[in-house]
C-alpha cells in the first residue's frame, strides 16, 4: 500500500491480512522476525520467507538443495506493467516495463496470500499438493482502492509471475520441458494449461526458471506446477499432472512401441500405386507410412479432392486399409493453421478471419483501375519479397510492386483482383491490411483470434477418423502469428483434441513448451542434397538428437530424400542412408524417407539404400545397441557399418572411405575396415555396372555377396584380379589396410 509521509513522526498502521508494517520516513521496514511457509510433498520440501523469497527447495531422498541460495534475494511472485499506470507512480519511474515484486506471503490452508504494496494488489494463488507434484494456479487478483489524497482507480496488471525460481545448475538442461536434472535429481516447472508462460535463463551456475501469465492471453485460473525428483521418477510425475490436469498424454506416447518406429512418406500415393509403395516400404523395414495431405487434396483448408481420388473418401480409406493390412501404421501429413492461395478461404472472397500484419488507412479514395494506393501510415515493414505482396482490401486482393517510405505513403505497381478475387472501389479512410503470407510463399495464415482454426480443426479431424489414421504431422507449425509461444502451441491443441483416435505420436515443424504434450516427437528437417547430407546430419540432425534428448524425447533423422543418379548428382548411395541411420541409432531416433517410385526404379543401388536402412531399424527397435556404442556414435564423426555375421547378429564396425578406388573412374564407393584379422572393403558401383582389374592374384583375395556370406568366383590370374562391380560386395584380403589401400589406388576400370 502507498503511504505518504504526511506527519514527520512514526506512525503503525495495522493493514489487512495481518501483517505489520512500521513506517518512518517514507521507508517500511518489515519486521526483524521472519515466520516461514513450508510447502511439501514426498519428494521434496519447499521453503519461503513471509516476504515471497524462496528459502530452501530439498529433494528428500538424496538431501540435495536444488536452489542456488546465493540467488535468492527476490521474492518468487511479481506483477509487471508495461509501463506506470498509477498517477503516482506514472509521476515517479519511466515509461518503461516494471516489475513489482510482492513483498508479503501468507499461507491459509492449501492457499497463498501474496500481497504487492506498491500496486495495491492481493493475488490468492490455489496449492495442488500431491505426492508428483506441486501445483500453483492463480485464483483470483484482487485490486484495493485506497484513498490518500485522491481516489485510486484499478490498474492494468501486463503480466504475473507464478514461480521465479534460482535452481541450482545440473549437468543437464532441457530448454523445451523447462527441466534441470542429472542421473540423480531432476527440477521442472512446468505450465498445467495453454495459458501459462514457461521460461528459463542460465546464468552461470544457476537456471532461473519461471513460470508467469500474459493479460492479454489470460491471467486467473492460469496454473503451473513444480516437480523435484528422482530423475528416473520425472516421467511418471509428469504423467500423474497430465492425467490430473486433462493434459495431452505426452509420456504415455513416448511410452509406447510405436513412439520407435521409422516412417516412410509416399509422394504421389494413388489408389492405383499404393501396392507399389508398400512393398518398398517393407524392403527398407518401414512400419509407419506418413501420408501427405498434397498427394491427396489440391487445397489446404477446405482440402478439394484431386483427380487421383475421384471416389474421394471411399478411394482414400481404401489406400489406408491396404497399409493397414500389410502391417504398417498410417499417418497423416497435414498444414493446419493456414489456407492455400487457391482454397475457398481466399477465393473469390477472402475469408476475413484471415491474419493482417499490418493496417493501414486509405488517404484517398481507391478506384477500380488505380494501380497506386495512397494511404496515411508508412509502409517501411511490410515485405518486398515475391509472392507475400498482398493486401486485403475489403474482398478485394490486390498485389503491390513496391512502395514509398516518405509521405505522401503510397503502394506503388497494384495489380488489382489478384487471386480471383473481384476489382472494387474503396472510400477514403477505409482500414485494411498487409495479409499474413507464410514464406514459401504459399499459404495464407490465419487469425488465431478467430474461430477459423478451430472450424479447420473439425474438418481436419473429419478427415483422419474416417480414413483410419493413427499419427499426425503438424506441418508449417510456424505460421502463426504472435505471440508465438501460445499459438504454436494453440493451434496445434485446437487440431489435437478433435483427432480420434488419440494420435499415438505426432510430430511438428515448431514447438513451444506447452507442445511438449502434444508433439512427442520432435521435428524432422527438410531435405539435403547427397554431397552435403553427412555434414547436415552431424550440424542440423544431431544437434537437435541432443537438443532434444534434454527434454526427454526423441526427434526424427528425417526427412531423406531418395534420388537417383544422374548427370547432376551421385544420387543417394548405401553409405550416406548408414551415416543417417547410425546417428539416428545412437541418439534412439527414427527416420523418414520420402519414397519416389521413378527415383527407385532408376536407381541400381535401391535394394542395397533399402537394406541399409531395414538393418538399422532392426536394431535401434531390438535395442542391440550398448550404451557404449551409442556413445561412440554420438561423440565423433567417425563413419561407422552394420555388419551381420554368418551366424546372423550384427557388428557395428568403424570404416573409412577409399580414395581412390581406381586411376580412372569415380564411379565405384568403397570402405574398408578391420575384422576377423582380416582387411575387409564393402563395394559398389554408383550407377550401373563395370569391371574393376585389381593388381593382386586371385588367390589371395575373396569376394563376397552382402546378405549370402559365401565365396564368390571371379576372373584373374597370378597378377591380377578382375571382379563386376554393382551391388554391394565386400572383398577380403589377408593384407594390412595400407597396402589394401594402394591396390586400389592401382586399379582400374575396363
Amino acid at each position: 500500500m502507498i503511504v505518504r509521509n504526511i506527519k514527520k513522526h512514526k506512525i503503525i498502521i495495522s493493514l489487512f491480512l495481518g501483517f505489520n508494517i512500521i513506517c518512518s520516513s517514507n521507508v517500511f521496514a518489515l519486521n526483524s522476525e521472519k515466520s516461514e511457509i513450508v510447502i511439501e510433498n514426498k519428494d521434496m520440501r519447499f521453503m519461503l520467507y513471509d516476504d515471497g523469497r524462496a528459502k530452501s527447495l530439498i529433494h528428500k531422498d538424496t538431501g540435495q538443495e536444488c536452489l542456488d541460495l546465493d540467488h535468492t534475494g527476490k521474492s518468487i511472485f511479481a506483477l509487471t506493467e508495461y509501463r506506470p499506470y498509477a498517477t503516482e507512480l506514472m509521476l515517479t519511474y519511466s515509461a518503461k516495463p516494471r516489475k513489482y515484486y510482492a513483498d508479503r506471503v501468507k499461507k491459509v490452508g492449501n492457499k497463498l496470500i501474496v500481497q504487492f504494496e506498491e500496486l495495491l494488489y492481493t493475488a490468492t494463488i490455489d496449492l495442488n499438493i500431491t505426492d508428483y507434484y506441486i501445483g500453483f494456479t492463480l485464483e483470483k487478483l484482487e485490486y484495493t482502492i485506497g484513498k490518500i489524497g485522491v481516489e485510486k482507480r484499478k490498474t492494468e496488471v501486463d503480466e504475473f509471475t507464478l514461480l521465479e525460481l534460482p535452481i541450482k545448475k545440473r549437468s543437464d538442461f532441457g530448454e523445451w520441458l523447462n527441466v534441470v536434472w542429472d542421473e540423480d535429481v531432476s527440477v521442472n516447472v512446468l505450465a498445467t494449461d495453454p495459458y501459462a508462460k514457461i521460461d528459463a535463463v542460465i546464468n552461470g551456475n544457476t537456471c532461473v526458471m519461471y513460470a508467469g501469465m500474459e493479460n492479454n492471453i489470460k491471467l486467473t485460473g492460469v496454473g503451473a506446477a513444480l516437480i523435484a525428483t528422482n530423475t528416473n521418477k520425472l516421467l511418471s510425475c509428469i504423467s500423474r499432472l497430465e492425467e490430473d490436469y486433462n493434459l495431452p498424454l505426452g509420456v504415455k506416447s513416448r511410452l509406447r512401441d510405436e513412439y520407435k518406429y521409422s516412417y516412410y512418406e509416399p509422394k504421389g500415393i494413388t489408389p492405383e500405386n499404393v501396392d507399389e509403395h508398400i512393398a518398398y516400404a517393407k524392403k527398407g523395414g518401414f512400419r509407419q507410412m506418413l501420408l501427405y495431405y498434397e498427394d491427396i487434396f489440391i487445397s489446404m483448408g477446405h482440402f478439394t479432392w484431386n483427380n487421383h481420388y475421384l471416389h474421394k473418401m471411399h478411394d482414400l480409406k481404401q489406400v489406408v486399409q491396404k497399409i493397414e493390412e500389410a502391417g504398417i501404421i498410417p499417418g497423416f501429413h497435414i498444414h493446419y493453421n493456414k489456407a492455400s492461395k487457391n482454397d475457398p478461404y481466399v477465393t473469390p472472397v477472402p475469408d476475413p478471419r484471415l491474419n493482417l500484419t499490418k493496417i493501414f488507412t486509405l488517404a484517398a479514395p481507391v478506384n477500380k483501375d488505380d494501380s497506386i494506393i495512397i494511404v496515411e501510415e508508412s509502409p517501411h515493414e511490410c515485405t518486398l519479397e515475391a509472392g507475400r505482396r498482398l493486401l486485403k482490401l475489403g474482398n478485394e486482393i490486390i498485389a503491390y510492386e513496391n512502395y514509398t517510405t516518405s509521405s505522401p505513403y503510397q503502394f506503388t505497381g497494384c495489380k488489382r483482383g489478384e487471386l480471383g478475387t473481384k476489382i472494387a472501389v474503396a472510400a477514403k479512410g477505409l482500414k485494411f491490411g498487409l495479409l499474413d503470407i507464410d514464406t514459401w510463399p504459399k499459404f495464407i495464415r490465419f487469425d488465431q483470434r478467430t474461430s477459423i482454426q478451430q472450424e479447420v480443426a473439425r474438418r481436419v479431424s473429419d478427415i483422419y477418423s474416417e480414413a483410419g489414421f493413427k499419427f499426425v504431422y503438424f506441418d508449417g507449425a510456424e505460421d502463426v502469428h504472435f505471440p508465438y509461444w501460445y499459438n504454436v502451441p494453440k493451434a496445434q491443441l485446437e487440431v489435437y483434441k478433435n483427432l480420434n483416435p488419440t494420435p499415438i505420436f505426432s510430430e511438428g515443424a515448431t514447438k513451444s513448451h506447452f507442445s511438449w504434450h502434444i508433439i512427442t516427437r520432435g521435428n524432422a528437417f527438410d531435405t539435403f542434397t547427397p554431397q552435403d547430407v553427412k555434414e547436415a546430419t552431424d550440424m542440423y540432425q544431431v544437434k537437435a538428437a541432443r537438443y532434444m534428448n534434454e527434454s526427454f524425447s526423441s526427434m526424427n533423422f528425417g526427412w531423406n530424400d531418395y534420388l537417383a543418379p544422374s548427370d547432376k548428382t551421385t544420387g543417394m548411395q548405401p553409405d550416406m542412408y548408414a551415416y543417417i541411420c547410425s546417428r539416428a541409432a545412437a541418439w534412439d531416433c527414427p527416420i523418414g524417407l520420402f519414397g519416389r517410385l521413378d527415383q527407385f526404379k532408376n536407381h541400381p543401388r535401391t535394394e542395397d539404400n533399402l537394406r541399409v536402412m531395414r538393418m538399422w531399424e532392426e536394431v535401434r527397435i531390438a535395442g542391440l545397441m550398448t550404451d557404449e556404442q551409442k556413445h561412440e556414435l554420438r561423440n565423433s564423426n567417425q563413419e561407422h557399418f552394420l555388419f551381420k555375421n554368418v551366424d546372423g547378429k550384427y557388428e557395428i564396425i568403424p570404416y573409412q572411405r577409399v580414395q581412390p578406388v581406381t586411376k580412372n573412374s569415380e564411379a565405384i564407393r568403397a570402405f574398408i575396415f578391420r575384422r576377423a584379422d582380416k582387411t575387409w572393403v564393402v563395394l559398389w558401383h554408383t550407377h550401373g555396372k563395370e569391371l574393376l582389374r585389381i593388381p593382386i592374384s586371385k588367390k589371395n583375395i575373396a569376394l563376397y555377396d552382402m546378405n549370402v556370406i559365401k565365396n564368390k568366383i571371379h576372373e584373374g590370374s597370378n597378377n591380377y584380379s578382375t571382379i563386376l562391380v554393382g551391388n554391394c560386395r565386400y572383398l577380403v584380403f589377408d593384407l594390412p589396410e595400407k597396402e589394401v589401400v594402394k591396390l586400389f589406388a592401382n586399379s582400374e576400370i575396363l
